[in-house]
């Protein structure tokens, strides 16, 4: 590394501004890939997600109504009430997973984190470079 004693401000200043260039530019790079990473494992579990969920959707059709089935047998009740009822536990068991799933996935879970974490020390770095 050639001494910095030999040069002017503007040489340096040129120097630093090159460098921290660079610095960005790799840290976006780095951004780009973790992304990347992201959207590939992401991708790679669609298949599954789906036919499970075809499949589950499926046995849970067969399950309501096997509910609804035992509330009009168990308690007498018409067709009609006994598979409202099982709508309605359905709709409220529906709505609490929903609201509860939807509390979970925030922007900040899709945010690459170690490329912010570095991007942080970067400009820490740099901060300190320009005292």
């Amino acid at each position: 590394m050639p001494s910095d004693y030999g040069r002017s401000l503007p040489e340096l200043f040129g120097d630093l501004v090159n460098q921290l260039s660079t610095l960005f530019r790799k840290e976006i790079q780095l951004a780009r890939a973790e992304m990347g990473e992201k959207v590939n494992e992401t991708t790679a579990a669609l298949p599954g997600l789906a036919i499970g969920g075809v499949l589950l959707l499926g046995a849970l059709i067969m399950l309501l109504h096997a509910l609804a089935a035992l509330l009009i047998r168990l308690f007498d009740l018409a067709p009609g009430w006994g598979y409202l009822i099982t709508g309605l536990i359905a709709a409220l068991g529906g709505y609490l997973l929903l609201k509860g799933a939807l509390a979970k996935l925030k922007m900040s879970n899709l945010m690459p984190e170690r490329t912010a974490h570095q991007l942080s020390r970067d400009a820490q770095v740099a901060k300190e470079q320009v005292r």
